[in-house]
């Protein structure tokens, strides 16, 4: 019988290292500051009733699937409503981010679905989460 050098042993009872989780992917990127975007707008229009501009800010409902988002995001930032109020300040340069992602490094990881404008404006539950792309993150 050989015998066996124990730290070998033990490498061996240990099984295989964990794999390590997948890099996060352009697309994957743009999926999670979308979600991000829409819910902290969400929160800022809940928390901030005292700020009386935020309620003249466009709607910031993301898809990234749908052509007409570049155009939303575009509004957004060019929204005149809320100089100076830290929390938009901060909103916008996060809009500012996406809408680089979306125009420059991950323009061909993106796929546009759809180019209904109104869709952005009036969203049905779940939006952003269109099924059978989940595998691609």
């Amino acid at each position: 019988m050989t015998r066996w050098p124990l730290p070998l042993l033990l490498l061996l009872l240990a099984g295989p290292p964990p794999a390590a989780p997948a890099p996060p992917t352009c697309y994957s990127r743009l999926r999670a500051l979308s979600r991000e975007l829409t819910r902290d707008f969400q929160s800022l229009q809940d928390e901030e009733p005292s700020e009386p501009c935020v309620k003249y800010l466009p709607a910031l409902y993301l898809d990234i699937h749908n052509y007409c988002v570049l155009a939303k995001l575009r509004d957004f930032v060019a929204s005149p409503q809320c100089w100076h109020v830290a929390r938009v300040d901060a909103l916008k340069d996060q809009v500012r981010k996406l809408y680089t992602l979306m125009n420059s490094f991950c323009r061909r990881d993106l796929v546009f679905l759809s180019d209904d404008c109104s869709a952005l404006e009036y969203p049905s539950p779940g939006t952003t989460d269109l099924p059978g792309l989940h595998a691609r993150e």
